[in-house]
């Protein structure tokens, strides 16, 4: 039978070469810990399987099933591997803070729901372990600048989970560029199709399924009964709908506008920055037209696209970006430029090229060896999440809001600042 031990030593192929950096060696195996294994975590747990230079140690979640699961997913993976007898190397746990305590444990994947990266982000930063935390980062305003300070302050390897700066044929990647070196003149307008803010939750309580710790799952949340609407009973293979409402999520808007809103960002280059000013639309119930407008003039709109005459949407995709000469459309599957007059100018002879990544995970583990800032750290990560915050609060309150980007609060809007944060539950403070 194989343990972690002889499993480590049977792999130690090459000379070790460390990097002052970080004083690790570069060819050592970086031990990971998962933090929530439903569907977007297995996912991520497959990918890293996949990779040489990676040991899954343990995982964790708030449904025995899942955990089960993972731990079978891991150890068959791992004994197939090595041809040879049965690897027992991973260890269960339900709650994380156990698991951060793990022996030999260097980083964690958090994909647990939104309401649930702030507090494990915070404490596995203390504990000095190295994160990729899914998007969005967090739940309010406030939560993220707490984990910007926290992993400074522990000098960690935090990764972001807006894969789409790093992968998806790199169009999101070649969007940006185009745009930093003028492709399509000065960017006046961004129109960004993702769904509708969060609501809050309505849901009838169910009988709780044995093996669901279902107190932990709500942890910093409001208590309510259990639904299997916000946590599906045993494995399950869906995307849960707790991102429809704002005790646990941020609706759609935040969901995948997380990911398009962060893009927006980078190619405006506001990633330690923001909006000035939030604009609902007359109808903010409708929840689309909401205006983010920049100190630069930019006016970033959500889910509303220019219609021509006949009604028909003259450009559409996950991000539009329109300028002075052209405009152009990028998504997971599209990359299509629109010019008002002629070819786009060309790239100039020393053009701006944005950060190498053609890997998220990769870029991570990398950074953790290295010692370099990640593709997504979490300033950035805490910005593009906070775009999602201001506009769900825009849709709230129905009015208009003026933005202080820097100090992180609304202008002389006492209400509104209320919105930036959220009490916890007390056994949940840190």
């Amino acid at each position: 039978m194989l343990t972690r031990r002889t499993f480590l030593a049977a792999s130690a192929t090459a000379p070790l070469v460390f990097s002052r950096a970080s004083g690790r060696a570069a060819n050592e195996k970086i031990t990971l810990g998962f933090i929530g294994v439903g569907t977007m975590g297995r996912g991520h747990l497959a990918a890293f399987l996949g990779r040489p230079e990676v040991e899954v140690v343990a995982v964790c979640d708030v449904v025995k099933e899942r955990i089960d699961s993972a731990k079978t997913i891991v150890e068959k993976r791992y004994a197939d591997r090595i041809k040879s007898g049965v690897y027992k190397g991973v260890t269960p746990y339900a709650d994380f803070r156990d698991l951060l305590a793990h022996k030999g444990l260097d980083a964690v994947v958090i994909a647990t729901p939104d309401h649930w990266h702030h507090i494990p982000c915070v404490l596995a930063a203390r504990a000095g372990k190295h994160i990729y935390c899914e998007k969005p980062l967090t739940n309010n305003v406030a939560e993220g600048r707490e984990i910007v300070n926290e992993v400074k302050k522990a000098k960690i390897a935090f990764q972001t989970g807006s894969q789409q700066r790093s992968e998806f044929a790199n169009r999101f990647r070649a969007g940006v560029e185009m745009i930093w070196n003028g492709w399509i003149g000065t960017v006046k307008t961004v129109r960004i199709g993702v769904g509708g803010p969060s609501r809050p939750c309505d849901l009838k309580g169910e009988e709780k399924p044995a093996g669901t710790d279902w107190d932990m799952w709500l942890g910093p949340a409001p208590d309510r009964e259990y639904s299997s609407v916000l946590c599906p009973k045993g494995v399950h293979t869906h995307f849960p709908a707790w991102r429809d409402y704002r005790e646990y999520g941020g609706g759609l808007l935040a969901d995948m506008g997380a990911h398009h809103f962060d893009i927006a960002q980078w190619a405006l280059k506001m990633d330690t920055s923001g909006p000035a000013e939030i604009i609902p639309p007359e109808n903010p119930k409708k929840g689309s037209g909401l205006r983010f407008v920049y100190k630069n003039g930019v006016t970033m709109i959500h889910n509303e696209f220019e219609k021509d005459k006949d009604g028909k949407e003259i450009a559409k995709a996950d991000c539009v970006f329109e300028g002075t000469e052209g405009t152009l459309l990028v998504g997971r599957n599209q990359l299509e430029l629109r010019m008002k007059n002629g070819n786009p100018t060309k790239f100039p002879d020393q053009p701006q090229r944005v950060y190498p990544s053609t890997s998220h995970p990769k870029n991570w583990l990398e950074c953790i060896v290295s010692g370099k800032e990640t593709i997504c750290p979490p300033e950035t990560g805490h910005r593009s999440a906070s775009v999602c915050h201001l506009g769900n609060i825009g849709y709230r309150l129905g009015r208009k809001l003026k933005w202080d980007a820097v100090k992180e609060l609304f202008v002389d809007d006492e209400k509104a600042n209320k919105e930036l944060s959220r009490e916890s539950r007390a056994k949940w403070k840190v």
